[in-house]
Formats: C-alpha cells, structure tokens, sequence
C-alpha cells in the first residue's frame, strides 16, 4: 500500500517562471537582471504618465510649476508598484532597493547620458535658461502681431538660417527688461521691414534677437578639440598629470612627517602645535587662497618682501608660467598638508604602543622603528587616502581659478589654455 502512495502533484513546466504568481523570488544572475529591469520598468512607467499628465496640465494652464511633475511621478508610481508586487509578491524585496536606484538614476546614470549627447551638440546655454543669441536690433513700433523695424535696423545681424527668418524663434524685450531673458515668439512671415508673429507681442517692445536652438553636429566639437591637440588638450592634460601627482606627493610626505613627529608623547605642547598646524584646514580654502594671491604679489606681497630683506630679486610668483605653477603647488601644499597630517595621527593611534616596546627591548632605533613599524602598519590605511587625494587634485579647479585664473599667457597657448 505504502508502494501505492499519491504521488505529488507535478508542476507545469511555466509555471512559476521568472517568480511569476510566486512568493518565491528568482534566483541566479537572470533572476537579478529581471528584477531590476522590472523596477525600472516601473520607475519609467510612473515617467511616462508624470509627463503626460503634466502636459496636459500644462496645455491647460501654462503657468503651473514644473515641480508638478514629481507629484505626479509619486501618485503615478504608488499605484504600479502595489500593482506589480500583487503579481509579483517577491519584488516587495527589492522595493527596499528603489530608493538607491532612483538617486543612481537621477545623479549618476543621468549626468553622465546628457553629458555624453551634449558632446554631439553645439555649444548653448539654452539649458540654464540663458541661452544663446545674435545680436540685438531695434524695434520702431509693436503692433498687435507685427514688429516695425527702425530705418537702421538690418535682418541680417539676426543671422537666421531660414530666408526671410521664417520659423524662427525671436526674443522680444522692452527697456525694463534689458539684461534679462524677454518671451519667445514664432516668425510666421516677412513683409518689407515687418515682422509678423504667430501671436501678439507686447506693445513696449524695443528690442529683438533670434535665439540659437541646440543642433546636432556630430563630431564637430571632437574634431576641434584634436586639431588644436598641441596647443590646447596635449599640454593642459600633462600639466594636470603633473599637479595631481606633484602635490599628492608633496602633501602625503609633508603630512607623514608631520604626524610622525607630533605622535610622539614626550614632545610638549604637541596639542598646542596640532592646533596651530591644523589652521590652514580650519580656514575657508577661498580666504586662504585670496590671502596667498596678495602675498605672491610681485611688487607689494609679502613674501617678497621677506624676501628682499636677505638681499633677494622680487620673485614673478604669478607672472611667470613655470613660477606660477611652484606657487600653485605651494598654496596646495598649505591647504593639504593638515589632512594628510590629521589622517596620520589618527592611523598612528590604532598601532599598538608594546611594538614599539618591543622594538626597544630589542634596540631598534627610531628611524628603524619607523622604517618597519610605522610605515609598514600606515600603508594599509593610506593607499586609499592617497588614491583619492589625487583623484581630487586631479579635478582640483578651484584653486588654479581662484589663484592665478588659469595664467599667466604663454606663447603659443591660446587664451582658453592659458600656463
């Protein structure tokens, strides 16, 4: 009888695929793969009807906030995801994910994609709300749709691309709005030295422009940037090699060496000189720099000063291409030094105090006992600090912008890059 038992219902082959109708998630490599993809399936499913939903709006009243749209993202996406999760009762795991997800997608995954299709686009500001134009002209009179142009007031400054600028968005402004952005209206035909628009423009009209639109141009911007690769890209990017490894360098030695010494117990004040050497941290790196820019004056900064007294040539701290970049590693040097310092400090109180005794009894002497204790235990604590110093420098902007402007000129550099 027991050889006669029931056997276990079997189950379909479909059945449950992919975690379909199943409280069981998938599992392996797929089963990820197919989980994200449904939550950003979903997250782009709430998109796509926050958009609608706020043209429609938007159709209706143009004057809505455009922060509606992520109103409506969040009312669409609820919705979805109690949806989905009632087919797909495991996705409720990964829900705990869409948080993460979302911030990738927003701050990370979507930067970057812009970036890369604005590489294939002309240069515009159009997307800050400032974007570019040709140059103004005068208006005579505005009358309900049309614009008369004034007796010296040429078309062709406007440099439409279509004849007679037909198509074409213009930027109306009065005098009260010189300085800012004006509205934007559609050319719809020419007649004489009049323009008609396809509405009504604003009666205080005196000034019109034509606004540039973002266009494809393909590898245009890539192929400029090769061309001038001499005197532009090859150098600057050298330039910015050399900076980066030259005070990661400089500011881990002079950091290490500083930590090393103000580790040791038996120095008085040691609390005293961290707190001193710590300052050039402590203080805004924009005053810090603004500081070092007045005392690297040629003719009245300090240091030159100093220098004079021990009978010394006024040093061109920031006239001269190669003196400019010793001061820009200088200055980096003063605001670095303290965190490569402080970092020490903190990786030299984790290494026990008995190998250090130990080392004694055994008459190791300071110096060995930094060679094989100290320098050794910090390796491990500082390969990444040291990793994303130069990372920073390597993008470090601000200093070089705020200290000498990216100059001084050098001969046979533009002046977009500049020593």
């Amino acid at each position: 009888m027991a050889m006669m038992a029931a056997k276990p219902p079997q189950r379909s082959r479909n059945a449950g695929f992919m975690g379909i109708g199943s409280s069981k998630p998938p599992e392996g490599t797929s089963g990820a793969f197919f989980a994200i993809a449904l939550v950003l399936l979903i997250c782009a499913a709430a998109l796509l009807i926050g958009q609608t939903v706020l043209a429609a709006v938007l159709a209706g009243v143009p004057t809505a906030p455009l922060w509606l749209l992520l109103v409506f993202v969040v009312l669409a996406l609820v919705p979805l995801m109690l949806i989905a999760v009632r087919v797909f009762p495991w996705l409720v795991n990964w829900y705990y994910l869409l948080p993460a997800i979302i911030c990738l997608l927003t701050f990370t995954v979507y930067p970057i994609a812009m970036t890369f299709g604005y590489a294939f686009t002309n240069f515009n500001s159009q997307n800050n709300d400032r974007p570019d134009s040709t140059t103004e002209i005068s208006v005579a009179r505005a009358t309900e749709n049309t614009l008369s142009l004034t007796g010296e007031s040429k078309l062709g400054t406007l440099a439409c691309r279509n004849t007679g600028c037909v198509g074409e968005i213009l930027e109306l402004r009065s005098e009260a709005e010189s300085g800012r952005p004006g509205n934007s209206y559609r050319v719809v035909r020419l007649e004489g030295n009049t323009i008609v628009f396809d509405r009504a423009v604003p009666a205080d009209t005196t000034r019109v422009r034509r606004i540039n639109p973002i266009s494809n141009i393909g590898f245009g911007n890539f192929q400029e940037i090769f061309s001038k690769a001499s005197v532009q890209l090859t150098p600057v990017f050298i330039w910015t090699l050399v900076f980066a490894l030259s005070t990661t360098v400089l500011n881990v030695f002079v950091g290490l060496l500083l930590g090393i010494l103000l580790n040791n117990k038996r120095l008085k004040f040691r609390n005293l000189y961290r707190s001193l050497l710590i300052l050039p941290w402590a203080v805004p790196g924009v005053i810090s720099i603004l500081m070092w820019q007045n005392l690297m004056n040629q003719n009245f900064g300090g240091l030159n000063r100093l220098l004079g007294l021990f009978g010394a040539l006024p040093a061109p701290w920031l006239n001269d291409p190669m003196w400019a970049k010793m001061a820009i590693l200088l200055v980096n040097l003063w605001l670095g030094f303290p965190y490569m310092m402080t970092a020490t400090l903190g990786a030299l109180s984790a290494i026990p105090d008995e190998l250090y005794e130990a080392a004694e009894i055994d008459g190791a002497s300071k110096i060995e006992q930094v060679r094989f204790i100290t320098l050794p235990m910090l390796t491990v604590a500082f390969t990444p600090i040291v990793l994303a110093t130069f990372a920073f420098n390597f993008n470090n902007f601000g200093i070089i912008y705020l200290l000498t402007a990216g100059g001084p000129p050098e001969a046979g550099r533009e002046a977009t890059a500049r020593s």
